[in-house]
């Protein structure tokens, strides 16, 4: 899940980056002329883009009628809806932020599971957990037990924290406090990107026959389009890859325990280029 604020090695990793002076697709466009293949994709959150143009449209919309406080609007049961059709047969909580959402946790019952990162399904399936993240274009995981709380990374930046459960589940029972009242606006681009990943085509990691051979070398450990260094890199070693990847053109997550994300679309010099950086030790 995608974090508000960048402490330590991570945000002085984020600090190599020229300024970023534009943001398009799966490229992010600096001061000085360079482009860069987005790996990070802001931990998820921008999966489909920084400019889907739906999302903008839907923002701007409703900032034109002003509506920018957290007032109760019907674009509540809109992003519920849409959350639905990501996950039918679900009900959701809805909270402002990451710590709002801890919170709300903490207070039904999870206080250890809040406390810790969740449990991430691009580092493995998981264990049958009480609560896990939910990563667009990563099968629900039908062998194992299902979490009794699903927290899903959706796919835009500005989207409030979402706690999807079974419609059986009642919300009171659990203990979950009612949803945080949200800005409309962000409302309008949260359930619009919802429905485009809905809608969307999926994105598979075997797009790409270079960088399925270069996988096959195993250095890289993947589950879908999300990759993760085979080896427990520490801190170092992991600032030697990121600036690396940032000489050759590619950003990699700033922090290292983030799964490298693969963009929807890279041109075939692209493709050559990263499947050669995956190579390396």
């Amino acid at each position: 899940m995608k974090t508000d604020e960048f402490t330590g090695t991570a945000s002085l990793r984020l600090r190599q980056v020229p300024a970023v002076l534009r943001a398009r697709g799966f490229y992010l466009y600096t001061q000085g002329g360079r482009r860069l293949v987005d790996l990070w994709q802001y931990g998820g959150a921008a999966v489909l883009g920084h400019t889907p143009r739906s999302v903008l449209r839907a923002i701007k919309n409703s900032a034109s009628r002003g509506l920018f406080a957290p007032f109760p609007h019907t674009l509540e049961h809109r992003f519920a809806r849409a959350l639905s059709r990501l996950f039918p047969g679900t009900s959701c909580r809805v909270y402002t932020d990451e710590g709002s959402l801890r919170r709300a946790l903490e207070r039904a019952g999870f206080a250890r599971e809040a406390k810790a990162p969740f449990p991430d399904p691009a580092a493995g399936p998981s264990s049958g957990e009480a609560l896990s993240l939910w990563r667009p274009f990563l099968p629900l995981e039908a062998e194992s037990p299902q979490p009794l709380l699903r927290l899903p990374v959706l796919p835009w930046a500005l989207a409030p924290r979402a706690v999807v459960f079974e419609q059986a589940l009642e919300p009171g029972a659990l203990g979950l406090p009612p949803s945080d009242l949200l800005p409309p606006v962000l409302l309008a681009g949260s359930a619009r990107a919802v429905y485009d990943l809905c809608a969307g085509p999926p994105r598979e990691a075997g797009n790409f026959p270079r960088l399925r051979r270069a996988l096959a070398e195993g250095i890289w450990r993947q589950r879908g389009i999300y990759l993760q260094h085979e080896t427990a890199l520490d801190e170092h070693a992991y600032t030697v890859l990121f600036l690396r990847f940032l000489e050759a053109g590619f950003l990699l997550p700033p922090g290292r325990k983030e799964p490298l994300i693969l963009p929807g679309a890279l041109s075939k010099g692209e493709e050559a280029k990263l499947a050669a950086l995956l190579q390396l030790p």
